[in-house]
Order: structure tokens, then sequence, then C-alpha cells
């Protein structure tokens, strides 16, 4: 437990570089928005692309998987609901308390990570959880709350969600990679040196900029950040084994991948859904900010339970 440890600590001693390069302000938030933009829109694109482009689409879709990790996160997103609606809060706040409940940072942490930790055969199965991640549940949260305040109908609600897959470059990498792959064009030397090259500058560019942006990050309601902490390090994980390994029976690997990318802390892509909504962003923030702390050790016990099954 204490290699893997080791082995997960430079990840989040760059994390923590970041941060506190934010917190003494000598790379302000301006600074960190534009990071986060090279990161998301190049770096990240280049090496999802890079990756999907070398699987094929068989090797990627697995009905047990996705079956496994929809009826998960499922499970527990209805749980945060349920606790949301029993302390008296709107569909709109339940709907974002779920999100911090179930929706990791598999894109900026976990991709990187989970390819390095556990090998390049990793990328399949988180690059799953990533896809249902943006299109189910990220359509999902947008339907809750643009529906609870009937802004413009459901063709309006239904063109909302549409546009944000279509913009969002991580899936439109995972297409483009896929199709890639499935006409069976080989990559020329040249594009594949351009994609490794911009692509080996997402996993320090994207954890320094987890790091940086947490410093604007605020701790307020910790008891209710701490409960959203809680189901999203804990019961989310512990959902995601008890699915994979007792009802679908995922095949040991895909499972042990899919539990270790559930047990990624509150993903930042959630506060930028409750800000632009004005629905609960300090207590988003702060469960970003309470899951990142804690997901140093948690996210570590958990790579090493999973090690086990493959």
């Amino acid at each position: 437990m204490l290699d893997i440890f080791l082995q997960t600590l430079p990840f989040f001693l760059i994390l923590g570089l970041g941060y506190g390069a934010g917190l003494t302000r000598f790379f302000p938030e301006e600074a960190t928005a534009w990071l986060t933009k090279f990161v998301f829109y190049f770096a990240l694109s280049a090496m999802l692309f890079r990756f999907a482009a070398n699987l094929s689409v068989s090797e990627v879709f697995d009905m047990r998987f996705v079956a496994a990790y929809l009826w998960a996160t499922g499970f527990v997103y209805g749980i945060v609901m349920l606790v949301a609606f029993l302390r008296g809060t709107s569909i709109e706040e339940a709907a974002i308390e779920a999100q911090c409940g179930v929706i990791g940072n598999v894109g900026f942490l976990g991709v990187p990570m989970l390819t390095l930790l556990m090998g390049e055969a990793a990328i399949g199965p988180v690059m799953l959880v990533l896809s249902i991640d943006l299109i189910v549940f990220g359509s999902l949260v947008v339907i809750l709350v643009t529906g609870s305040r009937d802004e413009g109908g459901g063709a309006a609600v239904l063109r909302t969600v549409g546009l944000g897959l279509l913009k969002n470059p991580m899936i439109v990498a995972i297409v483009l990679g896929l199709g890639w792959s499935t006409l069976q064009l080989p990559i020329p030397r040249v594009m594949n040196g351009f994609l490794e090259l911009l692509g080996g500058a997402a996993t320090p560019g994207a954890l320094f900029a987890i790091g940086a942006s947490l410093a604007s990050k605020s701790a307020e309601r910790p008891f209710v950040a701490g409960w959203l902490s809680l189901s999203k390090l804990v019961l989310h994980p512990a959902a995601a084994a008890f699915a994979a390994l007792v009802l679908f029976s995922v095949e040991p690997y895909a499972a042990a991948v899919m539990i270790a990318a559930a047990s990624l802390p509150v993903a930042g892509n959630v506060y930028i859904l409750a800000q632009h909504y004005g629905v609960a962003p300090h207590r988003v923030s702060a469960s970003i900010l309470i899951s990142t702390a804690f997901a140093v050790l948690t996210v570590s016990l958990v790579i090493g339970w999973v090690s086990v099954l493959y």
C-alpha cells in the first residue's frame, strides 16, 4: 500500500505546487483559466485522440461495464438526491449536489494518472467512464436544472444538451479517434510525434491547473460539502465495486479501472455548471476542495486495493 501511495504522491505534489502558486498569486486566476483552456482544448484532446485512434470500438465498448457503471452511479445519484430532498432543497440544488456525489475528475486527473499507474490498457475503460459521465449524467443535470425552471420547453433543453456535447473537446476527440481507428487509417509518424508531444503536456498541465484553481475555492458549508465528498470518495467506488464484481461480473481489470475512476474527487466542471446556473456554487466549491484534499489518501487506498483484482 505504501508503494501505491508513493506512486500517486507525485501527481498530488504537482497539484499542491499549483495550489501554492495560486494561493500566493504567483499564478493568478486569469493565468489558471488560460492554462485550463490549453489543457482542455489542446493537450488533453491530443492525448485522448491518440489513445482512441489506437483502439477499436470493440476494445472500448463493453455492455457489462456500461451497465455496471450506470447502475452504481445512478444508485449513488439517487441517494444524494434523496438526502438533499429530505433537507428541503429544490430539484436544481439536489441535481447539482448529486453531480458532486458521482462526477469525478476523470478527464483532468483520471486519464493521465490511471493510464500511468495501471497501464495504457486502462485508457479504454477510463474513456468509457468519461463518456458516460459527460453524455448521460452531464445531460441529466442540464435537463433537471433547466426543466425545473421550464426554460423554453423540451426542445430548448435538448438543444442546450446537444450543443454542450458537440462543444466538448473531450467527446469530440474520443469520437474522432475511434472514427480514425474504425477506418483503419494509419497515423503518420510526424502526426503521431506531434500528438504524443502535445498530449504529454496534459498530465502536468492538468494537475497544476487543478491545484491553482483550488486556491480560489472556499470551504463554506463544510458539513454538506463533507457529505458530498464522502459520497464521491467512498460511496461511489463502493457502489462501483458491488456492481462490477457482484451484479454484472465485469472482467477483473476493467472492474479495477472502473472502481479506481469512481474514487476520484469531485470534478471541476461541476463548479462551472453550478456557477453558470447560479445553483449552490459555494457548496460545490467546498466539495471540490475537501474531496481533493482527502483524495491524496483515499485514491491511493482504492488503487492499492483494486490492484489485487488483476
